[in-house]
């Protein structure tokens, strides 16, 4: 893992690890390989997290769904069960900040106003992420959520883990969210194409687009204007609620009209994720070859299909995935070559 991380640090040059020390685990004081390992895979959770570090070494990391403090004080404790008599543990890291006495460091928010927004929908930066900004990132992937059949709120939902691996190389992460009541297929997927445009009139050298269940359909629609984004990425693209077999047979007609009105441009990298017992893909061997179809007109396309492992429609969302597969969805993103099987 830690070999992971020096890697992620080198595929994201220019952007150096001087400059975002929260990024290079050999730099925290006095620990070792196991801790510096651990600290990696801190590094590429979601938010909240904490990890503390103590005398000889001692190390302990904590992380989930517990309240900020409550995580902060379980990694102090676990850290001092290591260290019994010694000096008291510390915390070095907290969410995106450095907060060992000394070396304090937090990263730059996102200038205000920087996202927009009107009565139906928002698009800005997610704060929970590190920001590059335009001049400096690598790119910018626009993250979009799902809809739930009931129609409940995701709005401000915290995007998937495997994005970190993005972000840690460079990638600014923006959420795409939008009001459910006004959050229709068509209507969503033409906000994401002028979502796109304005991201790329920012400055933003390489524009990935990636979304969960609806947002990864939009994504996937977003296919029919070319030179919107480099890169697109569908984990679990669903668009409807009905999943009886007559809704089935529905969605996938619909998927095979979204994918014959791809038009990618030459250069466009295509990758989508399936799992196994999603009750959004009754038809999972319909479903593949026809999104295989899209990659005789993709530069590369990555088809990630039912792993052993990972189940339902939300096993994008799971740490496994993240990393299982944010390594391999990273080099997808930012390398020209055909990728390598995940």
């Amino acid at each position: 893992m830690l070999r992971l991380v020096l890697l992620l640090l080198l595929l994201a040059a220019p952007l150096r690890a001087e400059t975002v020390p929260l990024l290079d685990p050999s730099g925290v004081p006095g620990l070792g390989r196991n801790g510096q390992a651990e600290l990696s895979r801190t590094l590429l959770r979601n938010l909240p997290r904490a990890f503390a570090i103590g005398p000889g070494g001692a190390y302990a990391s904590r992380g989930g769904n517990a309240a900020p403090e409550v995580l902060a004080q379980a990694a102090l404790d676990a850290c001092q069960a290591h260290t019994p008599g010694r000096s008291p543990c510390q915390l070095w890291l907290r969410d995106l900040e450095i907060v060992f006495p000394g070396r304090e460091w937090a990263t730059p928010p996102a200038p205000a106003e920087s996202g927009w927004r009107d009565a139906m929908r928002e698009t800005l930066p997610d704060a929970r992420f590190l920001w590059w900004g335009p001049d400096r990132a690598r790119g910018v992937v626009l993250w979009a959520h799902g809809r739930g059949a009931s129609g409940e709120d995701s709005r401000g939902r915290q995007p998937q883990a495997w994005l970190r691996h993005l972000n840690n190389a460079g990638f600014d992460v923006w959420r795409f969210d939008r009001d459910p009541a006004a959050d229709f297929t068509n209507r969503a997927a033409g906000w994401m194409r002028a979502d796109l445009a304005t991201l790329r009139a920012r400055g933003y050298r390489r524009v990935v687009v990636a979304g969960q269940s609806r947002g990864g359909w939009n994504a996937l629609q977003a296919l029919d204007t070319p030179g919107l984004a480099e890169v697109t990425i569908a984990i679990a693209p669903a668009a409807l609620a009905s999943m009886d077999e007559a809704g089935q047979a529905r969605q996938m007609a619909a998927l095979r009209a979204v994918v014959a009105g791809a038009r990618p441009a030459a250069q466009a990298r295509v990758a989508v994720a399936n799992f196994r017992d999603d009750p959004f893909d009754g038809l999972p061997e319909d479903r593949a070859a026809a999104l295989r179809a899209l990659a005789p007109g993709a530069a590369a396309f990555l088809l990630i299909d039912r792993p052993d492992g990972l189940a339902g429609h939300s096993a994008g969302a799971s740490s496994a995935f993240a990393f299982r597969f944010g390594p391999c969805l990273l080099r997808f993103v930012v390398e020209e070559s055909p990728p390598i099987s995940c």
